[in-house]
């Protein structure tokens, strides 16, 4: 008997960090709940990342996932903004972390192609996809979009993180593992 699986998506950012929670029982997912955590951006920056440790703190608690998946950073050319972004997602990791939740990582690309086809997809696209897979989702700003589109694919892509775990742990064996581990090592 397969049961639904809480899977909360971060999309991390220093001003707003989004959230998303879906649930996904074998392919069929149904949204839950979305929103967006502020700073203050005339505060230091370490009260801003306490703000957002606060807020998504929150979100963990009052929604109780299974599973978080957090985007990972994408650098650009403004290294002061590639390290901010930074401070956020290690608050977005760090939170699920504590709460002894299992945390998955997604690469932007990844998420854009999972969702869209497409890995250079637009953001009006992943919203329209977004809403399509999850027609009873209400989101108002891109960033709550966004992460569920990051919760999104996680489900599509948690069955590849589970035997990459059992992989490393030493769990698969047999004459299936080296095709497991050749697979694993083609998904990087």
């Amino acid at each position: 008997m397969t049961t639904d699986v809480r899977i909360l998506g971060i999309d991390p950012g220093l001003r707003r960090t989004g959230w998303g929670l879906i649930t996904a029982r074998g392919t069929k997912l149904a949204y839950l709940a979305c929103g967006v955590v502020t700073s203050d951006g005339d505060l230091p920056l370490a009260l801003r990342l306490r703000e957002l440790h606060e807020g998504i703190t929150a979100v963990v608690g009052g929604h109780a996932p299974d599973e978080v998946a957090v985007e990972e950073t994408f650098v650009n050319k403004d290294a002061q903004a590639t390290l901010k972004l930074g401070h956020a997602r290690a608050i977005a990791l760090l939170v699920p972390a504590l709460a002894g939740l299992p945390v998955s990582e997604y690469a932007a690309n990844l998420v854009k192609k999972t969702v869209c086809g497409s890995g250079h997809a637009e953001k009006v696209q992943i919203q329209a996809m977004v809403r399509f897979l999850l027609p009873k989702a209400e989101f108002k700003v891109a960033d709550a979009a966004d992460a569920l589109a990051i919760a999104i694919t996680h489900a599509s892509h948690r069955g590849a993180h589970s035997l990459k775990k059992l992989h490393v742990a030493g769990q698969v064996q047999g004459p299936g593992a080296a095709r497991i581990a050749a697979a694993l090592a083609r998904q990087g």
